[in-house]
């Protein structure tokens, strides 16, 4: 029964499915879950560079990181300027100011671009476990459908059956029925 609903959902031979589709089918049969925590499962194979460019990133795209950084920058200014006016670290035009800020997007763009493809590459981890989630559920349900087919089958075979034994009773006991369309 399964084997028929296989080809039905998927319209392919065994040879022409894909691994996820080899892996739902498999579990179909089992009568297996094929869900899990699809964010663990991703972040069980990532490597230690992977998930130090996932939090620089997730730090640095954030609020608290913009408004603790303008607030280092107005610190700077006026700690140069009014403070130190005499004997500043970094005069005006904040050369050295520059300089660091320079050298922190050098650093913070290529590690927001490795976490921007890790979010890419989740995305299509995330809409894979999707497919085999919606392809297992499709599945299941036209299995449930042919299994209530059958069951209705099944059911109104007994009831003709039935039928055709109170005619035959009929017949037997010679009483004609009143109505001869049943």
């Amino acid at each position: 029964m399964l084997k028929d609903i296989e080809k039905l959902v998927l319209g392919k031979t065994q040879s022409d499915l894909s691994s996820a589709e080899k892996k739902v089918l498999k579990r179909a049969r089992e009568r297996r879950t094929v869900s899990t925590n699809a964010g663990e499962d991703f972040l069980a194979h990532a490597t230690v560079g992977q998930r130090l460019a996932d939090g620089i990133a997730r730090v640095g795209g954030s609020w608290g990181f913009i408004i603790a950084f303008m607030v280092l920058f107005v610190a700077w200014v006026v700690l140069n300027t009014v403070v130190l006016a005499t004997r500043s670290l970094d005069p005006y035009p904040f050369i050295f100011l520059n300089l660091l800020l320079s050298m922190l997007a050098a650093i913070q763009a290529p590690i927001i671009m490795m976490s921007q493809n890790r979010q890419a590459e989740r995305d299509r981890f995330m809409a894979a476990k999707d497919y085999e989630i919606n392809l297992k559920a499709e599945i299941e349900v036209l299995a449930l459908h042919h299994k209530i087919d059958e069951q209705v089958l099944k059911e109104l075979r007994e009831a003709r059956q039935q039928i055709d034994a109170l005619r035959q009773t009929l017949e037997t006991l010679s009483i004609q029925p009143r109505n001869s369309q049943i």
